[in-house]
């Protein structure tokens, strides 16, 4: 990858983050973290919350990602 397209990447990669961000600020992705499959587990003083169905969709679209990013580039 030359600087070119690795100048890209980082611009394609920080739109990514922006929209993900509006997505976030604007309540669209108010599901994630609640799905079932997500563990938690709270007593009077501690809680514990353990992602587990949120992070395997995480890193499915991740891997798509990727995927297609080096297919095509």
């Amino acid at each position: 990858m030359d600087a070119r397209g690795g100048g890209l990447f980082v611009i394609l990669v920080g739109v990514a983050v922006v929209v993900v961000g509006l997505l976030v600020y604007a309540g669209a992705l108010s599901w994630f973290g609640r799905l079932p499959g997500d563990l938690n587990f709270g007593g009077r003083r501690t809680r514990v919350f353990i992602p587990l169905t949120s992070m395997l969709i995480v890193s499915l679209v991740l891997s798509l990602v990727i995927y297609l990013l080096r297919r095509f580039f």
